[in-house]
C-alpha cells in the first residue's frame, strides 16, 4: 500500500533531513517533487494543489527555517496535511439509533461490494457483538445472491433467504421485516451494481434508501483503478447521500491516489480498506497511521493488533513461564516462528517498522522471502518427538536424515540447531536476571534487532532494531526479542 509514494517521498525527505540548515528555496524545490510524486500516485489535481499550498504556506515560515531540525519540521507539516488530507481522525460506523440500523452498501459492479459486506459483517458480530442480518438486493448478476449466502455461512452471519422473481424495493422491505422480528441490532444491504454508473442505477439506489432509512450509506471503490475510482465517488456522491466509503484492493495499489483523493472528492471519511482477499483482511482507515506508512515511519500499533490477534493467551503464558524456568526446546522454537507467519510474515513486518521501508526492499531484491519461515519449520517438523525435546540427540546421522526429510541441507539444520542453542542460552540468563523482570529488560533492550546483527547489517539503515520491544512490550510475544543472528544467514541462503 503506497508503496511508489512512499519511496519518493522518502527520498525527498531524506535530502532534507540531511541539511543543517534551509532555505526557503530549499523548501519550495522539496514541495514541487512532492507535487509530482502526488501526482504520479494518481492523487486528482485539484486535491494535489491543495495539498502542496497549504504544506508549503507552512514550512516556508521563520519558525521552520529557523528550527535546530527544519528538515525533520517540514517532514511534520507534511505529515500533519496528509492527515488532514486523508480525513483528520478515524471514523466509526454510526450505529447509534433503534435497531435494527440499516447499512446500505453501494458501488459499481466488481468493486468488492459483496465480499466487503460480508467483512464488515464479520467485524459488526465478532468485536462490537452485534447481531448482523445480510440481505443481497442484486438480482442482475447471475448467482449474486448466492454469493453472499455463502459468505455468510462462511463468517456465521445470517443472510436473508432467497425469493427467486423479488426486486430490489422488495427484497429490502422484506428484510427490515425479518430483522424487527428477528431482533436483528444490523441489517446490511448489498445493492447490485453496474459496469458503470448510470440512472437507472442511481434511481434504484434513491428507491431502496427511501424505503431502508439506512443510517450509513458506504460507498465501495476498487482503489486498483485509481482516478476512474474518483470519477465514480463523485457521481455517486452527487446523487446518493454518502456517509462513508470503503477502499478495496488497498494491499495491491502501490500507488494511493484514489485513498488520498477520496476525502475531498466525497467529503466523506474513508472508514474501511480491504487488505486482502481472505474475510479477516479489512481493518478500520485510520489516516494517522496511513500518514506514517507514506512517510516511512511505520505503524507499530498495526504490529501490536497482528500480535494481539495472532499469539494464543494460553500459549504466550505456557511459553513465558518455561522460558523464565530456563526452558527451551525445538517445539517451543517453532511456536515462535509461526507466531511470525501468523502476523504476515518478516515482509509484512518489516513494511510496518519505522525506517524499514529499505529493509523490505532489500528483502525483495535479494530474493528473500518468508518461505524461509516454512523451511525452519519444515526442518523441525522433520524431528523426531523425542529430537525436538531434546535437541542434543542430533548427531551427524540424524542431521541427514532431518535434512532430507526437509528437502534442505545439512546446513540449514545445523543453523536451526544453533539458533536453538543461542535462544536457550538467552532463556538462562533471563532466569539468573529475575524470570519475566528479565524477560521484560531483554525486551526493552532493542528486541529483535539488537540480537539480530546479521539480519540487520542485510536490511541496511533501519534494520529491525526495537522490533522485538515494540512487541514484547505491547504484545505478549516472549522470546521474540532474542532470535539469534544467524536467522539473517538462513535468510540470506534462501
Amino acid at each position: 500500500m503506497f508503496d511508489s509514494l512512499s519511496d519518493r517521498l522518502s527520498g525527498v525527505f531524506d535530502r532534507l533531513r540531511g541539511r543543517g540548515a534551509l532555505s526557503e528555496e530549499d523548501v519550495r524545490a522539496a514541495m514541487r517533487e512532492v507535487r509530482i510524486a502526488l501526482l504520479e500516485a494518481d492523487v486528482a489535481l485539484p486535491v494535489v494543489r491543495r495539498f502542496v499550498d497549504a504544506a508549503t504556506e507552512q514550512a516556508i515560515g521563520q519558525q521552520v527555517l529557523r528550527s535546530v531540525t527544519p528538515g525533520q519540521q517540514v517532514v511534520k507539516i507534511v505529515h500533519d496535511a496528509l492527515v488532514d488530507m486523508l480525513g483528520g481522525g478515524t471514523v466509526d460506523l454510526d450505529l447509534a439509533a433503534t435497531p435494527p440500523v440499516v447499512i446500505m452498501m453501494v458501488g459499481l459492479q466488481g468493486s468488492g461490494k459483496t465480499t466487503s459486506t460480508a467483512k464488515i459483517a464479520k467485524l459488526l458480530k465478532e468485536k462490537s457483538g452485534k447481531k448482523v442480518l445480510m440481505a443481497s438486493l442484486d438480482v442482475n448478476r447471475p448467482a449474486a445472491q448466492e454469493q453472499l449466502a455463502v459468505l455468510g455461512g462462511q463468517v456465521g452471519v445470517a443472510t436473508l433467504p432467497i425469493i427467486a422473481g423479488q426486486q430490489p424495493v422488495e427484497i429490502a422491505t422484506r428484510a427490515l421485516h425479518a430483522a424487527k422480528l428477528q431482533a436483528v441490532d444490523v441489517l446490511m444491504l448489498d445493492t447490485a451494481g453496474r459496469l458503470h454508473v448510470d440512472q437507472a442505477l442511481m434511481d434504484e439506489m434513491k428507491a431502496v434508501s427511501a424505503i431502508s432509512s439506512p443510517r450509513e450509506t458506504l460507498l465501495v471503490v476498487d482503489s486498483l483503478t485509481g482516478q476512474d475510482a474518483v470519477n465514480v465517488a463523485q457521481n455517486f456522491a452527487a446523487q446518493v447521500p454518502l456517509t462513508g466509503v470503503v477502499l478495496t484492493r488497498m494491499d495491491g495499489d502501490a500507488r494511493g491516489g484514489a485513498a488520498l483523493s477520496m476525502r475531498a472528492v466525497t467529503g466523506q471519511p474513508i472508514k474501511f480498506a480491504g487488505t486482502g482477499e481472505k474475510l479477516d483482511a479489512i481493518e478500520t482507515f485510520d489516516p494517522e497511521r496511513v500518514a506514517g506508512r507514506i512517510l516511512g515511519m511505520g505503524d507499530i500499533v498495526s504490529i501490536v493488533e497482528k500480535a494481539a490477534a495472532a499469539v494464543n493467551a494460553d500459549e504466550a503464558d505456557r511459553l513465558a513461564q518455561r522460558m523464565a524456568k530456563g526452558e527451551f526446546d525445538m517445539n517451543d522454537l517453532r511456536t515462535q516462528l509461526r507466531q511470525m507467519q501468523r502476523m504476515g510474515g518478516l515482509g509484512a513486518l518489516a513494511g510496518l517498522m519505522p525506517g524499514m521501508k529499505k529493509a523490505k526492499a532489500a528483502m525483495a531484491n535479494s530474493g528473500m522471502d518468508d518461505r524461509v519461515l516454512l523451511h525452519m519449520d519444515a526442518i523441525i517438523g522433520s524431528m523426531t518427538p523425542k529430537e525436538r525435546n531434546k535437541p542434543e540427540l542430533l548427531n551427524a546421522k540424524r542431521k541427514i536424515r532431518v535434512a532430507k526429510g526437509s528437502g534442505t541441507q545439512v546446513q540449514d539444520v545445523n543453523k536451526i540447531i544453533k539458533m536453538h542453542q543461542e535462544m536457550a542460552r538467552a532463556m538462562k540468563q533471563i532466569r539468573k536476571m529475575g524470570g519475566l523482570k528479565g524477560l521484560a529488560a531483554m525486551f526493552g533492550k532493542g528486541g529483535m534487532g539488537g540480537a539480530m546483527p546479521g539480519l540487520d547489517q542485510q536490511m541496511g539503515p533501519g534494520g529491525l532494531g526495537g522490533l522485538g520491544g515494540g512487541l514484547g512490550g505491547g504484545a505478549k510475544l516472549p522470546g521474540l526479542g532474542s532470535m539469534p543472528s544467524n536467522l539473517g544467514d538462513l535468510l540470506k541462503r534462501k
